[in-house]
């Protein structure tokens, strides 16, 4: 299956290639990269670890949406399903939370981690979420969740020497 992409096209799908972070993106232009190379689509599906069908779907799914933005054309398009209900309580409480002190509302910890935020939207809208969706909420906001790390310093045997102190006991 032989794809016809003009200079243009080709350059964006490189582009796109490089640059873009969504995986399923990528593998569809690299897909077609490759069809136009003159690859088989059984090829291209193997090496990309799917079925030949999807390879074909995603050429026509291509190939209808001509005229949108490059990028536009690869991705997949929304789809109905549940709302998500408790996302949105967990990101009234990261709005009402984040920039305050978890130590003023009567937690021990000076930053917000996963169970803590699960316990204050528990408390607070009585909603029991878990900790990928407090994750998910949080990455959503826009906020890079890290876990902290508590560990144990140990001196140097030269401290005091550093602190201007005698270097004898």
């Amino acid at each position: 299956m032989k794809v016809d992409l003009s200079t243009r096209e080709r350059q964006e799908l490189k582009e796109i290639v490089k640059r873009s972070r969504a995986v399923r993106v990528v593998k569809r232009a690299q897909a077609l990269l490759w069809l136009a190379e003159g690859e088989s689509a059984r090829s291209v599906a193997r090496r990309l670890g799917v079925s030949h069908q999807t390879v074909y779907n995603w050429v026509a799914m291509f190939a209808k949406r001509r005229g949108e933005p490059m990028e536009g054309r690869l991705r997949d398009r929304p789809r109905s399903g549940r709302p998500p209900k408790k996302r949105q309580a967990v990101v009234e409480v990261i709005e009402e939370v984040m920039e305050r002190d978890p130590r003023e509302m009567g937690y021990a910890s000076p930053v917000w981690t996963t169970p803590l935020l699960r316990h204050y939207c528990r408390r607070t809208k009585g909603v029991e979420v878990s900790g990928r969706t407090i994750r998910r909420a949080l990455r959503g906001q826009g906020y890079r969740y890290k876990r902290p790390r508590y560990v144990l310093v140990r001196r140097s045997p030269s401290w005091r020497q550093a602190k201007g102190g005698s270097s004898g006991g």
